[in-house]
């Protein structure tokens, strides 16, 4: 242990301990900027300065470790000066749209300004001009407002893996981009949106799309129809200051209906469809011993992941689609038969945690026959938001109302699709009864809950012992694929999530509320927690037995895996570079 005084305070600290977690043991916060808990440590930007007895210059408290006796000082009237000279600096190379950026009141730097007294622009002087890049359906990136923070840069390559961005050029002229400055279409990005996550000015945003969704609600001759993940029901109360954790599909319902939505149905319903099929997949790979272990997931992030960096293993991957186009593609056949409708006449949105999803919908391999796209929009969470407040809905205080029948409907094995282990556990529910015969005694399947990174476990079904892992956040995942690549161990089924979390840690989830920050482990285990009790206050949890599934296959697709089923419901994948480069 290391004693110390900070502010003339008296703390004792393990050894090894930074200055600024010091701090924190006695309620002292530090402001910081390019500092993040989960990231390596960068001090680049050297807000979180302090003063150190005996050293002649201010030092980062995020980067410098405590020693015994150090006397610290993190207010004196000389640091307050430097830190407001620093964000003075930072600001006067920044756009002047904070009224008009997606960030406003909800910017790191703007709470900065604020805290630090920034009341006016001192240092005024040529500014970085960039135009923004549009390129990609998921991604936006104004380099203008970047900050040369590096969280962008490290959590693409210590959390995902991906390496796609890095600071280009030097000095002045410094970006942060892809490999020779191209475009985010024409890079490795994988879409994940957790730069958009980490950013702590709007350098990183959505590709927007209330306007398009906005223009289908005002056109008469359409029928607009919307789906909701998992996730958004224990996310979307963040975005009107409810506490992580809070669940609130009923209102949700309501708020989509007020928008002007035809028909408010479930994603869970197609993860319900998912499962079916999935499971009727992996018992025919199991017992032909045949592409195993079989890599399931709906995170299209992840498949974008597998496409760039492990084509050799796409033949492992479940031919299912992710239960969006699962729903999606269901809504323009089979509910367009239902209801009369031409499918043209229809717009799908869905509304996802995932900006990933964006990109998905453009997928030519998910297009209908026609050439129309089954999926015309995606929203992301915060953008739902936006939307229910920009319509005047006091979200909050909403009745509570049921999704519509009968693509509405779902089992509590659907809900768990939002957090990492669900859908390994949704699978194992199903399989488990095609695999022995009998009914399922014990549906929870917790050996596969509670990953942290990554986790392997046995699982034994009758007779049959399966070998499972479960990866969320990318580089994880690369640990686990390397093992299948390298045969160092034989696996049955292996589920995969872009994101940290799975979907509830999605690059389209709101922004932490006060008390919280990006990917705070706190938030995903009450996002997962609130998800797990819908599941177990549900009468049915086995998607197979969802009984608008059972009609629906008796009287549309026939039985798992049936002809008309593979051609809506599977797809293919196909390896991916980077555009131009051979």
């Amino acid at each position: 242990m290391v004693h110390l005084k900070i502010d003339g305070n008296t703390v004792t600290v393990p050894e090894g301990t930074t200055i600024l977690h010091a701090a924190e043991q006695i309620g002292i916060h530090i402001p910081r900027l390019c500092y993040h808990p989960d990231l390596s440590v960068e001090g680049a930007c050297r807000i979180c300065i302090v003063e150190v007895e005996n050293n002649s210059n201010f030092l980062p408290s995020c980067a410098t470790k405590v020693h015994e006796n150090m006397q610290v000082q993190t207010n004196s009237p000389e640091i307050r000066r430097a830190r407001r000279d620093l964000i003075e600096l930072i600001l006067d190379n920044h756009p002047r749209e904070c009224q008009t950026c997606e960030r406003d009141g909800n910017c790191e730097l703007q709470n900065l300004a604020y805290t630090l007294g920034v009341r006016e622009r001192l240092f005024e002087g040529r500014r970085k001009k960039y135009k923004i890049e549009k390129s990609s359906p998921s991604v936006i990136r104004d380099t203008e407002k970047c900050i040369l923070c590096r969280r962008c840069v490290r959590v693409c390559s210590e959390i995902q893996g991906v390496y796609n961005l890095s600071q280009l050029y030097r000095g002045f002229d410094t970006v942060v981009a892809p490999a020779y400055n191209a475009p985010m279409e024409e890079s490795v990005c994988i879409a994940c949106g957790q730069c958009i996550n980490v950013c702590p000015v709007a350098a990183f945003i959505e590709n927007n799309s209330t306007e398009q969704v906005w223009q289908a609600l005002a056109d008469p001759k359409k029928h607009v129809i919307v789906q909701i993940a998992p996730s958004i029901r224990a996310a979307i109360g963040e975005g009107f200051n409810q506490l992580p954790g809070t669940s609130m599909t009923g209102q949700t319902v309501t708020a989509l209906r007020r928008l002007g939505f035809d028909a408010v149905f479930d994603t869970n319903f197609g993860a319900d469809l998912t499962i079916v099929e999935e499971a009727n997949e992996l018992v025919n790979r199991l017992e032909s011993g045949e592409k195993l272990p079989l890599l399931t997931s709906c995170s299209s992030g992840w498949i974008k992941f597998l496409e760039h960096f492990y084509p050799e293993l796409i033949p492992f991957a479940s031919t299912c689609k992710s239960p969006m186009s699962m729903l999606s593609t269901l809504l323009k056949t089979y509910y367009a038969e239902l209801v009369k409708i031409d499918p043209k006449d229809i717009h799908v949105v869905a509304v996802m945690p995932c900006v990933a999803k964006k990109f998905e919908i453009q997928r030519p391999e998910l297009a209908s026959p026609h050439g129309y796209p089954y999926t015309d929009s995606v929203l992301t969470t915060r953008e739902l938001v936006w939307m229910i407040k920009a319509y005047g809905i006091d979200f909050v205080h909403l009745p509570e109302q049921e999704f519509d029948a009968p693509l509405g409907f779902s089992t509590g094995a659907a809900d768990i699709f939002g957090t990492t282990g669900g859908v390994m556990e949704a699978a194992l529910r199903t399989a488990a009864e095609k695999l022995t015969g009998q009914p399922i005694k014990e549906i929870n399947f917790t050996q596969v809950r509670q990953v942290k990174g990554l986790k392997e476990a046995s699982v034994k079904i009758g007779d049959t012992s399966l070998n499972v892992a479960v990866a969320n956040g990318l580089t994880n995942a690369k640990t686990i694929l390397e093992k299948v690549k390298n045969k160092e161990k034989e696996f049955h089924l292996i589920e995969l999530m872009a994101c940290p979390g799975g979907c509830i840690g999605g690059g389209g989830q709101p922004y932490p509320p006060e008390g919280y920050y990006v990917l705070d482990p706190e938030i995903i285990k009450l996002r997962a927690q609130a998800l797990y009790k819908i599941d177990e206050a549900k009468s049915v949890r086995l998607s197979h037995e969802n009984k608008f599934i059972k009609k629906l296959y008796q009287d549309y697709l026939k039985y798992p895996g049936s002809e008309v089923a593979h051609k809506l419901l599977h797809t293919s994948y196909s390896p991916r570079e980077p555009k131009g480069i051979k």
